[in-house]
């Protein structure tokens, strides 16, 4: 999302490359999700898979041809060597080093091997993977964007591998070599990078391309300062949308993990985000992931949304929830409803449980909860009945809020009950809840003829009770 809002900000392309060259961790429909989730946040994208570009392809696996061509030159300048070593004899010098308390990484066995020894192990057909040759003296440093200026001592920095024995690149190899295929100017990644960039910057020189401008971003942290993770939250873009957060509100949050504004403002569009951002606004220390805020947030955004609009987007919600059990629902219907919660949902997976008996054809409730305390089944079966009365009177086209709310207070003075008892008890008949909006404007929304059938069904309850 930096990435993009960076490019939007100064006019620059955005682009998507999908990297899938760890062919173990490929999952079916992986990049599709992937994809889908940035459509809905509105993260659009100038070159990529669904978009083309003149710089394809997309895909890195569909890119080997380069990664060999690259190689070939790294070999033959003498800045890469075939590594043999089985993976156990590399998995036992870690723990060695681990056990003796040493830096953990590859001792550059083979890169010694003589020519000979080479073309030995090449004719049995041992199993090799290719090293980049670091520099064993001197620092490599790089201007970072973000963190300014920042050095590693190269002799801590091991031989990593280029290519994998399965003949295909790692992320080392592939996203040097892709960069600058694909002229790509800054690259904004996780803080997580940094410790890789001395390779890369390495290999850039190596090759002798010149190097994008680096800025590594904070990390997001959980609520406990640890690395963010599934238990503190959901980890798919795909599952905030299916949990009932919006996309602006999701966009907002995130870019005040590690971004902002003036240090004050925290709820802003998109559009002012984009139109403001700029790299020396991001900060170093890692960001605190929480889950309460963003919950905040989405609820300032269901507040501000168009009755239209919101509308439109808790419809899906009730059908995914209450597909089988309600009446078709009529778009204009709840239109009127959504005032009613707008301001209590801070999630549109929240509205469907507070809705469901707008549009429900029977109630199910039990008939102990109409009873208000102080009040008997004979008494509040009473009210009930003279409040399906009084209501049945009055001409449809003044069963409006102010009206309703005047002729059952008169009632409920009449037949000697509280506003609690009374109303508690049609608050129930109604819905079938003890709590929900205001009862004189939700009886308005629901209609005449709606409310009259609730409070007959009520009275039958409590006369079969």
């Amino acid at each position: 999302m930096f990435n993009w809002l960076f490019a939007r900000r100064n006019g620059g392309q955005f682009v998507v490359r999908v990297e899938d060259t760890d062919q173990g961790r490929i999952t079916e429909g992986a990049v599709d999700h992937i994809l889908d989730g940035l459509e809905w946040l509105g993260i659009d994208w100038d070159e990529g898979p669904r978009v083309g570009g003149p710089y394809g392809p997309y895909f890195q696996s569909e890119r080997l041809a380069r990664y060999h061509e690259a190689s070939e030159r790294l070999i033959a300048s003498g800045n890469a060597y075939r590594c043999y070593c089985p993976a156990e004899r590399v998995a036992e010098l870690r723990k060695e080093q681990a056990r003796n308390k040493q830096r953990q990484g590859y001792d550059s066995h083979c890169r010694y091997l003589s020519d000979d020894e080479r073309q030995a192990k090449d004719e049995e057909g041992t199993p090799s993977v290719l090293r980049f040759a670091m520099p064993q003296s001197g620092a490599t440093s790089v201007e970072d964007s973000i963190r300014g200026h920042v050095e590693w001592q190269n002799d801590l920095t091991d031989d990593f591998v280029l290519v994998k024995s399965d003949g295909f690149p790692t992320y080392h190899m592939a996203v040097v070599v892709d960069d600058h295929a694909m002229e790509i100017s800054h690259v904004l990644r996780a803080e997580e990078w940094l410790p890789s960039t001395p390779r890369h910057v390495q290999l850039y020189r190596a090759l002798g391309l010149e190097m994008p401008t680096f800025g590594h971003l904070p990390m997001i942290l959980g609520s406990d300062r640890a690395k963010l993770s599934k238990r503190h939250g959901a980890t798919s873009l795909m599952e905030y949308r299916d949990d009932g957060f919006l996309p602006e509100a999701l966009i907002n949050f995130m870019a005040l993990l590690g971004w902002s504004l003036d240090g004050e403002t925290e709820v802003m569009t998109t559009d002012t985000i984009r139109d403001n951002f700029t790299l020396e606004r991001v900060g170093k220390p890692a960001a605190i992931f929480d889950l309460d805020k963003l919950q905040w947030m989405n609820g300032v955004y269901i507040r501000q949304t168009e009755n239209d609009d919101l509308a439109y987007r808790i419809l899906p919600f009730l059908d995914r929830e209450y597909r089988a059990a309600l009446l078709p629902i009529d778009p204009d219907y709840l239109r009127r409803i959504v005032p009613l919660v707008q301001e209590r949902i801070k999630t549109l997976s929240e509205a469907p449980d507070m809705l469901a008996y707008f549009f429900e054809e029977t109630l199910d409730y039990d008939p102990a909860s109409l009873i208000q305390r102080g009040m008997d089944s004979v008494g509040t079966h009473a009210a009930v009945v003279r409040a399906e009365s009084d209501l049945a009177s009055v001409p449809a086209i003044e069963f409006d809020h102010e009206n309703l709310e005047n002729i059952l207070r008169a009632t409920g003075e009449e037949l000697g009950l509280s506003g609690r008892q009374f109303f508690g008890a049609l608050r129930t008949a109604i819905t079938g809840r003890t709590a929900t909006p205001p009862l004189f404007e939700m009886m308005e929304v629901m209609g005449q003829e709606r409310v009259l059938r609730r409070l007959g069904a009520a009275a039958e309850k409590l006369s079969a009770a």
